[in-house]
């Protein structure tokens, strides 16, 4: 670390957010490190993230270092961000493995045996070097020569020793996390004061600035969706196709996608913005990483797409991209069981409540395209962590063109003065909900029928008006199951009232393949259990 920031790395040390400095990746927290990451192997992917921007987005001078512990390399995110690094051919990062051979708990696997390493990083295409990870000369000498390599990035494999020069703490297994005694610690600042060369104040140069300004905040939509009432249309498709829409806006909206690209429809995108297009391929933790280091310093406006299921796979990276508190759009297309012929390994019913419990997350499911299009514009210009929730099957457009949405603020999209119950959904469900409210009228039973579109922060005031407005009966309904979803959040909307029952439908059971109506009806959530719902909840 005193060789790369006294030496190498070039950066305005009172600046330390500026666009042109080199970056450097590292699992604490300071003022100059960009991204909290503790030891959960995170680094790397968001330093590809950060270099992935600054050679095809920047195409900027600066450099990316990022140091792991051997230890925190037995994830197997590492490995997911190798292989991206030398697909791409990022040779503007640096990678260095400090290699001690002390875990937490103690000796780790490989231990000092350096070759092992090597070999992995060279069999992932990178350009390796192997150092003495305290020979100041030889550091010096493998980042000059890392700074000159084309086409690969490159490994630094470091063998170091805990404590080193320490009496009877170097390479020790008991001091590991452990604080020194004052009278130790004192003996041994001296002894590594004893050790210092030089006085003189040793000054960083100054980055080349080359990265051009730019602005990513409050994009406008030039003009209203293209959608009437009536069309039919997935808000699957609608957001592949908003996606491309808000990439003509702005020329720092990208996409990342999990080879999904043909199912998500994430292939609109790539084919009229192809030079913004990163295919990460099935390593969803690697593909949260990559973005969120394309999202730090504000460089881009990253949105990641796959399957609602597969973010389970990378929960810990989001939580922690979330925990520091960085911009980042994720899509989960297709979800629920409406996924339909698909295996029940790829119907997303947790996804809601996974997000629901992040803090400050913004959570949109929309219900037809005219709202998917909002959902995405309204995310583009949201700080933080947003989700998106889109569903395979073809439903109605509902909604006009000219239709306001805000965050926070559902919609009344069924109702009269003789109405007795209310029913909430969202996405597919909603549909399924204005089919119930149909037949019901048909019997002089009438109902009125909210659609949330956002699912956090919930529309609690709404809920509550129109809850009271029917005789206090509330129905939700949702393509996901009963934990943590739409039902649980109105009951907690609603707790504190007096006199307001509230009956769920939810996914109960495991899931199985088969065709959309079919599914709806077996597990449920179709309009025919919507309707025997209200008739029994009117009976209390």
């Amino acid at each position: 670390m005193s060789v790369l920031f006294f030496h190498t790395m070039k950066y305005k040390q009172s600046d330390p957010e500026n666009p042109n400095n080199d970056r450097f990746i590292l699992s604490k927290r300071l003022s100059f490190i960009d991204m909290a990451i503790g030891w959960f192997g995170q680094g790397l992917g968001a330093a590809c993230g950060m270099a992935y921007t600054g050679k095809y987005f920047d195409r900027a001078s600066y450099r990316i270092y990022c140091l792991l512990g051997d230890g925190e390399s037995s994830e197997g995110s590492v490995w997911e961000a190798l292989a991206f690094a030398a697909c791409y051919g990022l040779d503007n990062l640096v990678l260095i493995f400090d290699v001690n051979r002390l875990g937490h708990g103690g000796t780790l696997p490989v231990e000092h045996c350096i070759e092992v390493y090597q070999k992995r990083c060279e069999a992932f295409g990178w350009n390796t070097y192997v150092v003495d990870g305290r020979d100041v000369e030889a550091l010096c000498q493998v980042f000059w020569k890392a700074a000159h390599v084309k086409g690969k990035p490159t490994a630094v494999v470091a063998k170091t020793f805990k404590g080193r020069g320490m009496p009877n703490v170097e390479d020790a297994e008991s001091w590991y996390g452990k604080p020194m005694p004052k009278e130790r610690a004192d003996a041994i600042i001296k002894l590594i004061e004893s050790q210092i060369q030089t006085n003189r104040s040793l000054i960083p140069d100054p980055p080349l600035e080359d990265s051009r300004k730019i602005i990513i905040g409050d994009i406008k939509m030039a003009s209203t969706p293209v959608y009437k009432i009536g069309d039919m249309m997935s808000t699957r498709k609608a957001c592949g196709l908003a996606l491309a829409k808000l990439g003509r806006e702005n020329e720092r909206v990208i996409l990342l996608d999990g080879d999904t690209k043909n199912s998500s429809f994430s292939e609109i995108f790539k084919k009229e913005h192809p030079e913004r297009f990163i295919e990460c391929f099935i390593a969803e933790q690697n593909m949260v990483n990559v973005a969120l280091g394309c999202a730090i310093r504000n460089r881009t406006i990253p949105f990641a797409n796959t399957f609602a299921a597969f973010w389970t796979r990378a929960y810990d990276q989001i939580r922690k991209g979330a925990m520091c508190q960085i911009n980042l759009n994720l899509i989960g297309s297709p979800c629920g069981v409406v996924t339909g012929e698909d295996s029940p390994s790829q119907m997303a019913l947790e996804d809601l409540a996974m997000f629901r419990a992040i803090p400050n997350c913004t959570i949109f499911y929309p219900s037809d395209a005219v709202s998917t299009e909002h959902a995405v514009y309204l995310a583009a210009n949201t700080k933080g962590l947003c989700f998106i929730r889109a569903s395979r099957p073809e439903t109605a457009v509902i909604y006009r063109p000219e239709e306001i949405f805000s965050i926070g603020q559902a919609k009344v999209v069924h109702q009269s003065v003789n109405d007795r119950v209310v029913i909430i959904g969202a996405g597919v469900c909603l549909h399924e909900a204005l089919l119930a409210a149909a037949e019901l009228a048909k019997e002089d039973i009438h109902v009125r029928v909210i659609d949330l579109f956002t699912i956090k922060p919930l529309d609690s005031s709404t809920i509550l008006i129109n809850a009271k407005a029917t005789g206090g009966r509330i129905i939700t309904v949702e393509d996901h199951y009963p934990e943590g979803g739409i039902g649980e959040a109105v009951c907690a909307a609603v707790a504190m009232e007096n006199d307001i029952l509230v009956q769920q439908l939810t996914v109960s059971g495991m899931p199985r393949s088969g065709r959309t109506d079919e599914l709806l009806d077996m597990f449920g959530i179709s309009a025919r259990h919507i309707i025997m719902a209200v008739k029994c909840i009117l009976t209390y």
